[in-house]
């Protein structure tokens, strides 16, 4: 049998795969609130149940905050580790809602179909198309498509906490030849993507130090250092006016990017106009507008 059966049974099942999801987006699972520990937990026990059922070894493995999903299944020469989180953001202030964060609903949009709800698009709706493609497959060729580990954690909206503990905790077990993070979106929604590469972040703290008491800007106003516009400046110049960092040395290890990939890109119909539109900007920053 081909992919294109497996494609097909995706489309013929889609009413019941919406189903699954939307009982899972109806779990409040905050990861944030202490308040929702026991919805957390009840998030993490209705995966392993599904996974448990496509033919998975599943278990939520407890630690200090919220459940880690751990499933494994299938074999193959490779191992593959597919990662995503369970847990989503607060939804306060509730007022800003047009209907219930936990209340699921498919509506139609000038963009194309959409399901309004508290993680629809981070993480469970991303989560469940792993998950969806696997029951498919299986449901096909009878077998889960390769060496499989499907790794859902539930602090991913509160910093990860026990993430990075619980993977040096069990390396050997996590172990993969590919991993793949269902995290991420399409470029539109008849456009899949491949992600490749995440926004990384910096911290630092600065500490600027000027006149030993508070001063009067009628007496020392224009000749003494204002703490405030030195901090301003100092962050106005960590980019030029095409927005390229200007740290020394910070791309020192960032490869060219290929030809290939940069003609893919260019080849994409990006309107950055109509992208910022939507939340009301009009400038692009990284370059001038002309």
């Amino acid at each position: 049998m081909t992919l294109d059966a497996v494609l097909s049974r995706i489309d013929e099942t889609l009413p019941q795969a919406l189903d699954r999801l939307m009982d899972l987006l109806r779990i409040p699972s905050i990861s944030t609130d202490p308040a929702y520990k026991a919805d957390c937990a009840r998030a993490a026990d209705a995966l392993v149940a599904d996974l448990a059922s496509l033919g998975f070894s599943a278990r939520a493995a407890q630690t200090p905050g919220h459940p880690m999903v751990v499933a494994h299944g299938g074999e193959g020469r490779r191992h593959i580790l597919f990662y995503g989180h369970y847990d989503v953001q607060p939804v306060d202030p509730l007022e800003l809602w047009d209907r219930p964060p936990f209340d699921p609903e498919v509506q139609d949009t000038p963009k194309g179909k959409v399901i309004r709800a508290r993680g629809s698009s981070d993480d469970k709706g991303q989560l469940m198309t792993f998950i969806e493609a696997c029951r498919a497959w299986k449901a096909v060729h009878g077998t889960l498509p390769g060496k499989l580990t499907i790794f859902l954690e539930g602090e991913e909206e509160s910093s990860s906490p026990s993430l990075i503990p619980f993977l040096k905790a069990h390396k050997d077990e996590l172990s993969c030849d590919l991993a793949l993070i269902c995290d991420t979106g399409l470029f539109e929604g008849a456009v899949p993507a491949i992600t490749t590469m995440l926004r990384g972040m910096a911290k630092a703290e600065f500490t600027i130090r000027a006149a030993s008491r508070d001063l009067h800007s009628g007496m020392y106003g224009g000749l003494a250092q204002n703490p405030l516009h030195l901090m301003s400046r100092l962050l106005a110049n960590l980019h030029d006016e095409q927005g390229r960092v200007q740290v020394p040395g910070f791309y020192d290890d960032v490869d060219e990017l290929p030809d290939t990939l940069r003609q893919q890109w260019q080849n994409l119909s990006f309107d950055h106009a109509r992208y910022l539109g939507d939340v009301g900007l009009s400038v692009p920053a990284g370059r001038l507008p002309k």
